[in-house]
């Protein structure tokens, strides 16, 4: 949260002093020229700024929160662009004016006051306003960077407070700063944190798809570097450099700072020391009588707080997704879509009204492939949901599929207009009989090996070699370990030849404890070979049994996309926390095992999600390989070092991957899943 709060915070210092200079400056002038009685006019103006500004910040929030997630990155890499392009400005602005600043408003607070009321609250209004939409602007991208608001929000409140104290003493004359020092080093400073803003907003739009060059990495820090240490997280809060960073953002802030950071050096040692005589501002006109104010005093103040607030609300109202007709869409095995019309390009909410007997799920299609835009499962009998999808131009369709009844398609509707709208192409049993076959096979190899291993690891105990054993039992654990996709079909067989203790009564000590680590837990504990000779012969007796079964074992095709995301789950849950350790210290291994089963599976699902994703395989396949090199670090020949005695760097390095992964691999369950909407 801290390491957050600094760039925000200096924003806010600087900005909060920029346009507290300019209000004190402007009353200043007026309690000079005795026009008291016009500060009011002042304070509406800043009053009007300030409330722009908040309402600007509120647009932004809630327009990019009804975007899709890929409309998300890319807003925010374009709003990351123009905030480093304003703050640049800013700093530029700021380094050639400080020192004529107070003239200049001088010579326009006399011009507003011979031109009256309506002048005077303009001028303080576009004095202030600038810097109040610089911020509002700067604030959303640092806190969109962070990932949170709280860091970047608290850094800028302190910023404005202890700016609006410096101002004050300013004006007091109890503070003497010199301003044009100090603009110059928050400058300079402010342009390296504008750097990595604008990396972090590249970053964005690649991941938009503006952009190409998602995956092409210059930096890959992942497997040397801890993402969560304080260090590195300081340097992302402030710096918003990341361990892993592609060539289009190096190339980009390296060519930001070199030309930006020159160019404003440049002028600073070109400005002339001293301070430059300021024009004498002209007297001010006497105020002249003015006719009796027929209007409240409070209206031009409420005004100035209600307008920008309600044009605000009416953006984020409209920029909101709204239900596609008047009324909600029918789903029922009868009238699937009653009620739906041509909805608007963009982002739509649909309220799907079940108006049927059965639960169905709902489903909306491009008719001519049956591609999904948008689903809904298990929509209950009398229940509405919202069921939100983007839409382009195109033809679109409801399809029902009641529970125990028959599919029903409304009609068409063609929607004109662009966008990009990426349906998922439905998967069929039939699209995953190939990769099941192969996977199958797989499988088929790894349990003949399986029962091989298991074979000679109780021979080993028999003969009563507990060393050879040891190392024997880690490489068919490995093996098994590799299989994981097919845990589900394994049935009772894999409680038999894993099992965990959790839950039995009597631990480790229970006679319902059996398998691998049963077997781990006697070789690491003492145990004696006469006591491991009946765990080790069920273990191999159940792994047979398990290769002589599985040709007959129904294997549910829809398990494979499935467990492309378990796997690395379980192993995360499991491995990486020690959690199954029964004296070994070979989680990272049974963990490295369990990754090459995973690429395993993704090796033979890999033509479905080419067509499907083709921009996802490159990011896993970058994930896993990271992954792999953590892991390949933390063993030395069969030697693995437990995962406990990682040093708190090293362990959050590969949760970190592994963790990654995970998230890089969640998607492909929906991606791949069987829909009864083909």
């Amino acid at each position: 949260m801290w390491d957050d709060a600094f760039p925000s915070f200096l924003i806010g210092l600087r900005e909060g002093l920029e346009g507290g200079l300019i209000v004190s400056i402007l009353i200043a002038t007026l309690v000079r020229a005795g026009a008291r009685a016009r500060l009011p006019q002042v304070w509406t103006g800043v009053l009007a700024a300030v409330t722009l500004a908040l309402s600007f910040g509120a647009v932004l929030t809630f327009t990019a929160a009804s975007l899709s997630q890929t409309a998300q990155e890319a807003f925010a890499g374009t709003l990351g662009v123009i905030a480093v392009a304003f703050v640049t400005a800013m700093v530029f602005w700021m380094r050639r004016s400080a020192r004529n600043l107070s003239g200049e408003l001088k010579e326009k607070i006399t011009d507003a006051l011979a031109m009256g009321s309506g002048m005077l609250v303009l001028t303080s209004f576009l004095a202030v306003g600038r810097e109040g939409l610089e911020t509002a602007l700067f604030l959303w991208t640092t806190a969109r960077a962070a990932g949170e608001s709280a860091g970047p929000l608290t850094g800028a409140a302190v910023g404005l407070v202890l700016s609006a104290g410096l101002c004050w003493g300013l004006y007091r004359r109890v503070l003497k700063i010199n301003l044009t020092r100090f603009f110059t080093a928050t400058g300079a400073v402010l342009i390296v944190i504008a750097a990595g803003v604008l990396g972090y907003g590249l970053r964005d739009l690649q991941e938009g798809g503006v952009l190409p060059g998602k995956t092409a990495y210059a930096v890959d820090l992942a497997g040397s570097v801890d993402a969560g240490s304080w260090y590195s997280t300081l340097v992302q809060g402030v710096l918003n450099l990341t361990p892993t960073m592609t060539w289009l953002q190096v190339t980009a802030y390296a060519a930001y700072l070199v030309t930006v950071m020159t160019l404003f050096l440049r002028g600073v040692r070109a400005t002339p020391p001293g301070r430059p005589a300021e024009r004498p501002a002209p007297e001010p006109k006497a105020d002249r009588p003015r006719p009796r104010r027929r209007r409240p005093a409070w209206l031009l103040p409420a005004a100035v707080v209600a307008v920008p607030a309600l044009l605000a609300g009416l953006a984020v109202a409209l920029g909101r997704p709204k239900p596609a007709g008047d009324q909600t869409v029918a789903v029922s095995g009868t009238e699937c879509g009653k009620g739906f019309t041509a909805p608007t390009p963009g982002r739509q909410t649909f309220q799907m009204h079940n108006t049927g007997t059965r639960t169905s799920e709902v489903y909306l299609i491009d008719p001519s492939t049956s591609a999904v835009y948008g689903e809904i499962e298990g929509l209950a009998p009398g229940t509405t949901r919202d069921l939100v999808a983007t839409v382009a131009g195109g033809s679109y369709a409801w399809r029902c599929v009641p529970t125990g009844g028959t599919p029903v398609t409304s009609r068409t509707l063609r929607v004109s207009g662009g966008g990009a709208a990426r349906p998922v192409v439905p998967v069929s049993g039939h699209d995953l009989a190939a990769p099941l076959k192969a996977y199958r096979a797989y499988v088929e190899r790894g349990l003949t090996t399986l029962v091989g291993q298991t074979r000679t690891l109780d021979h080993d105990i028999e003969a009563g070699h507990l060393d050879r054993a040891r190392t024997d039992w880690l490489t068919a654990h490995r093996t098994y370990a590799s299989l994981g996709a097919a845990y589900g079909t394994f049935e009772d067989f894999d409680r038999k030849i894993d099992g965990r203790p959790d839950g039995l009564v009597d631990g480790v000590r229970d006679k319902d404890f059996t398998g691998f680590l049963r077997v781990e837990h006697g070789l690491w504990h003492g145990e004696s070979a006469k006591d491991l000779r009946a765990p080790a012969r069920q273990l191999a007796d159940a792994a047979e049994g398990l290769r002589k079964d599985f040709p007959s074992q129904e294997f549910d095709p829809g398990d494979l996309p499935l467990r492309a995301h378990e796997i690395l789950e379980n192993t995360l849950q499991f491995e990486l926390t020690g959690d199954t350790d029964q004296g070994s210290g070979t989680t990272l291994a049974t963990a490295d095992a369990n990754l090459a089963g995973t690429r395993e599976l993704l090796t033979v699902l890999r033509p479905l999600l080419t067509s499907r994703a083709p921009r996802l395989l490159p990011t896993v396949d970058a994930d896993a390989a990271r992954l792999q090199k953590l892991l390949d670090a933390a063993h030395d020949g069969a030697h693995w070092t437990p995962v406990d005695r990682l040093d708190q760097a090293g362990r959050q390095r590969v949760d970190g991957a592994a963790g990654q992964l995970l998230e890089d691999l969640a998607p492909i369950p929906d991606l791949l899943e069987i829909r009864r909407s083909a």
